[in-house]
């Protein structure tokens, strides 16, 4: 391998470390170190794709982990990627597991510049047969493939299949097991690389990589920032083609003594999430700081509303959302698998308080308090939960 090869990759890392640096928001000594670590997961991501490329054997890759964070990734989803191509058949095999959804999308295109990838078609599991021990195998192929009920038809153009796994309840739920191959090319190994190869690979993660960056930190500012600040907007169909989910967004910026009090019903849906994001348009620690809840681990109150309380100081509640030291970023509610219409009666109405005034502002505030003792219980169960199921 030479070493031209690899310097299109080495390139493109010095230019997104310059972009990272010249961000807007970045101020600070911290502001850079975090985007130099997000940097970090985008190169490792860039070039796990750049190897799993391969069209006529394909292969899922972990994408958005903990460590490769992109695109306000949501800490109750595992994710899932590969190539494909709208001419050939594929065959994916798996399980289903327990998690609440599980959704698959292909995708025209990719990040290689600053334009997101078109959705083609997205479907979730009540789309397809499973067996009662929980297996499936799909087939994705062109029109002229053999269609059935479990047969997904590919537009030619097609480039990319994604795969969710979305969890509600992260203690209780269990993950299904996900493989794919190229059907007439089951049993026949591939050939063995070239310098060719290897360079179209550097190239493809160096694409990938400036790609990933400059999507992302766009689209923030376009999807985002337009809202009033502290508020988030009412339901709607989530960008990108997930045609069963719904989201709700919008931006903080929060004083010390200040909180945000988000209230939204609980919709009784298999998955909705709330989440807080950093300027990088990343999910913030969910490890170690309780900075993301799903409905099942919220505490719900008697009228049917969830309470939820952004904060940088602890008010001793359970639906506290930490902002781990941010006084901007980002706040994102999901519903997934949905199964009518949301309208703006199911979205969030956000308060901006004094922190010293959350008793006299929330209906249930001593029903929901815990105890230094209990939130540390909690935050032991998010390490374990992480540490079992999102490991990558």
């Amino acid at each position: 391998m030479t070493t031209s090869t690899v310097r299109v990759f080495t390139d493109a890392l010095a230019e997104a470390e310059e972009i990272i640096a010249g961000a807007p928001h970045v101020t600070t000594e911290r502001d850079l170190a975090e985007g130099l670590d997000y940097l970090s997961g985008l190169a490792r991501t860039a070039l796990q794709m750049g190897w799993a490329r391969d069209r006529d054997y394909p292969r899922f890759a972990r994408v958005s982990t903990p460590w490769t964070k992109m695109g306000l990734d949501n800490p109750d989803t595992l994710y899932y990627a590969t190539t494909i191509r709208g001419d050939a058949e594929y065959v994916v095999t798996g399980s289903r597991g327990t998690t609440a959804d599980l959704v698959f999308q292909v995708l025209d295109g990719g990040h290689a510049s600053s334009t997101a990838p078109a959705s083609q078609l997205a479907f979730d599991d009540r789309d397809f047969e499973i067996a009662e021990d929980g297996t499936f195998q799909l087939r994705l192929g062109p029109a002229t493939g053999h269609p059935g009920p479990n047969y997904v038809t590919l537009a030619r153009d097609a480039t990319r299949l994604l795969a969710r796994q979305t969890y509600s309840d992260w203690a209780k739920e269990t993950p299904g097991t996900l493989s794919i191959q190229r059907a007439d090319r089951t049993g026949r190994p591939p050939e063995p690389p070239t310098s060719d190869i290897m360079h179209d690979r550097y190239q493809a993660a160096a694409r990938t990589l400036l790609g990933y960056l400059k999507t992302f930190l766009e689209f923030g500012t376009l999807h985002y920032m337009d809202e009033p600040i502290n508020t988030l907007y009412p339901p709607k169909i989530t960008p990108g083609g997930l045609t069963n989910q719904y989201s709700s967004a919008g931006h903080f910026d929060l004083a010390d003594d200040e909180a945000l009090i988000v209230t939204v019903p609980d919709s009784g849906m298999p998955y909705q999430g709330i989440q807080l994001g950093t300027p990088w348009y990343v999910s913030m620690d969910f490890i170690n700081h309780q900075t993301s809840l799903t409905a099942r681990q919220a505490s719900i109150d008697p009228d049917g509303h969830i309470r939820f309380v952004v904060s940088h100081r602890d008010p001793g509640l359970a639906n506290w959302l930490e902002t781990t030291g941010h006084h901007t970023g980002y706040l994102q509610i999901r519903w997934q698998r949905a199964s009518r219409a949301l309208t703006e009666r199911d979205g969030p109405v956000t308060e901006l308080v004094r922190f010293a005034d959350l008793p006299n502002r929330l209906p249930y505030y001593e029903r929901n308090r815990v105890t230094a003792h209990e939130w540390a219980e909690r935050i032991a169960a998010r390490q374990a939960a992480v540490g079992a199921r999102m490991l990558g």
